[in-house]
């Protein structure tokens, strides 16, 4: 504390440079936190993904379906402790530009499979009595301001129906919400007895099957197993980790990860370029005062705390606001105006955001402070 009203003296000597100095560092943090919420964004479903369940779909591509009856033989196999089907509808809601999930499903397996659904018993009952009913995650029902008891119009690209039509209309009789924060709330689901039934062609045959093992140690037993059991057959399957086969969906778009990471590495070393840059000249300019600093009993060590100080104030004040603005803007909503399953800047991250404040004040500021802590007193005040 004794430094700090030297350290704030050494700020505001020169305005302007501290003031676009900080201005730069907080466009950095804005940055990063919204680039850590669309990429969290890309990894929704990941994270939160079951460690005890696996996917099995057809070997040679997601798009070719498999049997209805291979569920109760994935069921036999030693570990399975049971087994669901979801099939992609693909349809469009208004505009192409609506993306969301839209898969049949069977009621009571739902629920079971994915605790982290949560449905009222009374929107869970609604569903079971509504042949054409159908249930939204909140973030979905509150992007369309849909409220129960809406009839939901979907055209269809792939599932025409036997009438020859192509628009299927639900009924919204349930709205689900997430256990946790990053349970995908974006989904759309309706039943798949009344699906099979009204659809033109594909009766009796599912997309993929989601499968709960009894002991995720013998994860990839249990998985092997499952494809040695169709080995050879008709429709061969391909089984995997269930948060494997939802990292698949977003790196079809390309690595989001290391896309991002290398723009945040490109803006923050440029930003790094900036402060060090001010620190530099903030000592140049103030080499005979610290030099009289040193003269009445300044210590090396207290010179360099000084200046690592002034860094840190430097950094800490840009890289705060930044964060702050950050949070601010995502609690906002997504750019996409909801495509996105989950938007938020996760815990972890703002802590990674204070630790890259600190790199930056340190790595920023350490070469001027050792710089500073050499200085000879009778050399520095000749200058």
């Amino acid at each position: 504390m004794k430094y700090f009203y030297l350290i704030f003296s050494g700020l505001k000597r020169k305005k302007l440079r501290t003031s676009l100095t900080i201005l730069s560092i907080m466009v950095a943090f804005i940055l990063f936190g919204y680039l850590t919420a669309i990429r969290q964004a890309f990894d929704a479903g990941v994270e939160v993904a079951g460690a005890d369940r696996l996917i099995v779909r057809h070997k040679v591509s997601l798009i070719q379906l498999l049997p209805q009856n291979y569920e109760a033989k994935i069921e036999a196999i030693d570990g399975v402790s049971n087994a669901v089907h979801a099939t992609w509808f693909g349809g469009i809601y208004q505009a192409p530009r609506n993306f969301f999930a839209q898969m049949p499903a069977v009621p009571e397996d739902l629920f079971d499979m994915y605790p982290e659904f949560i449905l009222s018993d009374e929107h869970k009952e609604a569903w079971l009595a509504t042949r054409s009913g159908a249930i939204a995650g909140r973030g979905l029902a509150e992007r369309f301001d849909w409220k129960l008891g809406d009839r939901i119009p979907i055209n269809a690209t792939i599932w025409g129906k036997k009438d020859g039509g192509r628009t299927w209309e639900f009924d919204l009789v349930g709205i689900y919400d997430g256990a946790e924060k990053g349970t995908d709330t974006s989904q759309f689901f309706f039943r798949y007895d009344f699906f099979d039934e009204t659809r033109a062609n594909g009766a009796g045959l599912v997309g993929w099957y989601t499968v709960r093992v009894t002991d995720p140690d013998k994860a990839a037993e249990v998985a092997a197993a499952i494809d040695a059991e169709f080995a050879n057959s008709a429709q061969e399957t391909k089984t995997e980790p269930e948060g494997a086969f939802i990292q698949g969906f977003a790196n079809q778009i390309g690595n989001i990860g290391f896309i991002i990471m290398s723009i945040m590495s490109a803006v923050f070393f440029t930003i790094l370029l900036v402060a060090g840059n001010t620190m530099a000249y903030t000592v140049r300019e103030r080499t005979s005062e610290l030099a009289v600093l040193k003269a009445i009993g300044f210590t090396d060590r207290g010179v360099l705390s000084l200046v690592l100080g002034e860094s840190l104030a430097l950094t800490l004040v840009g890289g705060a606001i930044g964060l702050g603005i950050a949070a601010l803007l995502v609690s906002m909503g997504d750019p996409t105006q909801g495509s996105f399953p989950v938007f938020y800047i996760p815990t972890r991250d703002f802590f990674l955001g204070l630790l890259l404040i600190a790199a930056m004040a340190f790595v920023a500021g350490i070469l001027p402070a050792l710089q500073a802590q050499k200085l000879q007193i009778a050399d520095a005040l000749r200058r």
